[in-house]
């Protein structure tokens, strides 16, 4: 039975998809990793996470582009996107996208906290925002 608190974390460093991945389990998720979106939607997971957190800037498919390929086939989980290249127009295009947050590096863990909190007591309908710094939205 496959759990329903599945995160899957892609990001192309390898430092940040481990320290992710240890704050996500601590909150009680299952986390699986992924260095790359191509290699998330080659997992066969795709359908089972309830969550996804991922960097914006990537080699190969950015952040962005994962979100409009999964929207253009009919899924919805949240996003929660980490950017060490904070823009603007990326924060506006992500969060009309439904992205759940938006948030820089370096990313304070208790911001990722609530942002899964959120989705843990609200499910699917956690209501988009952004994040900086201490959790004040933007």
């Amino acid at each position: 039975m496959p759990s329903d608190l599945i995160v899957s974390i892609i990001d192309d460093d390898e430092s940040v998809r481990t320290a992710t991945s240890s704050l996500v389990r601590s909150l009680g998720w299952e986390a699986r990793l992924y260095a790359s979106a191509e290699l998330f939607l080659g997992s066969g997971v795709v359908a089972n996470t309830r969550c996804i957190i991922s960097d914006v800037q990537m080699p190969g498919m950015s952040g962005l582009e994962l979100q409009t390929k999964l929207a253009e086939k009919g899924y919805t989980m949240p996003f929660i996107f980490i950017s060490a290249f904070r823009s603007d127009a990326a924060s506006r295009q992500a969060l009309a996208a439904g992205a759940m947050c938006f948030l820089s590096k370096p990313v304070d863990g208790s911001v990722v906290a609530q942002c899964l909190e959120k989705l843990r007591g609200n499910g699917a309908s956690a209501q988009p925002g952004t994040f900086q710094g201490k959790a004040s939205r933007a």
